[in-house]
């Protein structure tokens, strides 16, 4: 496998101040350039963008995953499995509401992963996932 390069992901808010606050100070992202329209954020090595735009209409969509009903669209980033663990240690103590609990998808399968799913303050799906082993990643 190719060495892994940061990926850039531009996503709307409704509100950049409850931007900041969740994604700068609760899940601790070190925040890079801004404007009045738009945050950069760290998000474990990668660029996320929040951009100010106009509140959508819920369209919420939803697949069938593992027993759950998954959100699309949705991003997030694959960590280590202990990191995983501890970021999910975290966001329970802190009271998040998850979309999908913190769960061991697949388990005894190809492909088998740890996953969670919460959402933003501006309803962006967010999943964190991790494989005991990274070879599973692309495992079919």
């Amino acid at each position: 496998m190719a060495p892994i390069t940061p990926f850039h992901i531009a996503f709307p808010v409704d509100d950049l101040a409850a931007a900041r606050q969740f994604y700068g100070e609760f899940l601790g992202c070190a925040e890079g350039r801004s404007s009045d329209e738009w945050i950069d954020f760290d998000l474990f090595g990668h660029q996320i963008v929040a951009h100010l735009a106009p509140k959508q209409a819920e369209d919420t969509h939803h697949n069938p995953v593992d027993g759950h009903a998954v959100p699309v669209p949705h991003f997030g980033v694959v960590l280590e499995w202990e990191r995983f663990q501890a970021f999910a240690d975290r966001l329970k103590a802190a009271g998040v509401k998850f979309v999908i609990e913190p769960y061991v998808r697949f388990q005894g399968q190809v492909g088998e992963q740890a996953t969670m799913f919460f959402l933003d303050p501006a309803g962006n799906a967010l999943e964190f996932k991790a494989f005991r082993d990274m070879g599973q990643l692309f495992a079919k």
